[in-house]
């Protein structure tokens, strides 16, 4: 899945597959990968009013039964009023299980995997070529957002990326649960979703630069939305720049090695660095 010199050195030319041709069907990769976008974005949506529903609903049930636990009779309004916000934990599984089934869904159903292209990435994965590839990726990519925050900092942009609050209120009540997520399930499903299905498509289509440039878009995009914080117009422009470098880089590594758990690596390790910064310097 890689576009290599002809003659590469041999610890390179280990890592290099060739790059799929696309689909006869997929005529119009260009508006399938606008497609897959939305049809991961209707997901997204659905799944995500529905667990939030249901929480509202368990929750409420809560507040009735402590409630009559205590002899106090309670009604639809107070419970209503009472219901407050999901916590750290409750958020979390929100967004494992809307983000999860976005990416299992639009792939299963969209760009499941050959049997040929299972081997060849596993085949690459037993390279040390691609787990160093991996690590360089990481941490360039965890150094590029921190001279770009600290850059920022200079220029008074202050960016607070949405999901800081929740990060760090995991960190502080449910660590393991936090490192889970944040380093395991997370790094997958999202490596699933803008790497194998969206940049992936228009990788087997010959046109990898416009794959990198639009699903990094999209993945900076799901990151930050504009209004959901308080962030401005230049600091939401500063995380957009560290978003999509960081998705640009994982889509690079992916067509580079040919292995999607590359990218999947890649993405695991730089989130435990920078888990590992919040956790003892407080860095963003």
């Amino acid at each position: 899945m890689n576009d290599l010199p002809v003659s590469p050195p041999p610890a390179v030319e280990a890592l290099s597959t060739p790059v799929p041709s696309a689909p006869a069907a997929d005529r119009s990769p260009l508006l399938n990968f606008f497609l897959d976008a939305l049809i991961a974005l209707v997901i997204l949506l659905v799944v995500s009013i529905a667990a939030g529903m249901a929480w509202g609903v368990i929750r409420g049930f809560q507040l009735v039964l402590e409630a009559r636990s205590r002899g106090v009779e309670i009604d639809p309004a107070q419970v209503a009023h009472q219901l407050g916000q999901p916590g750290a934990m409750a958020q979390l599984l929100m967004a494992l299980v809307s983000t999860g089934a976005a990416a299992l869904v639009v792939y299963f159903w969209r760009r499941r995997a050959t049997a040929a292209e299972r081997r060849e990435s596993w085949a690459a994965l037993r390279h040390p070529g691609t787990w160093g590839l991996a690590a360089l990726v990481a941490v360039g990519v965890f150094c590029f957002s921190t001279a770009t925050g600290m850059l920022a900092d200079r220029l008074d942009i202050k960016p607070v990326p949405t999901n800081l609050s929740l990060m760090s209120d995991l960190l502080s009540q449910w660590p393991l649960s936090a490192v889970l997520f944040a380093v395991v399930l997370a790094p997958a499903y999202e490596e699933l979703l803008f790497r194998r299905v969206l940049f992936g498509r228009l990788l087997a289509a010959g046109r990898p630069v416009l794959g990198i440039v639009l699903s990094s878009l999209a993945f900076a995009l799901l990151h930050e939305i504009p209004g959901l914080s308080g962030n401005g117009v230049l600091a939401i422009c500063q995380l957009w720049l560290v978003y999509g470098t960081m998705g640009a880089a994982f889509a690079w590594l992916y067509w580079r090695t040919g292995s999607l758990w590359a990218a999947i690596l890649a993405h695991g390790l730089n989130n435990a660095i920078a888990m590992a910064a919040l956790y003892w310097f407080g860095l963003q």
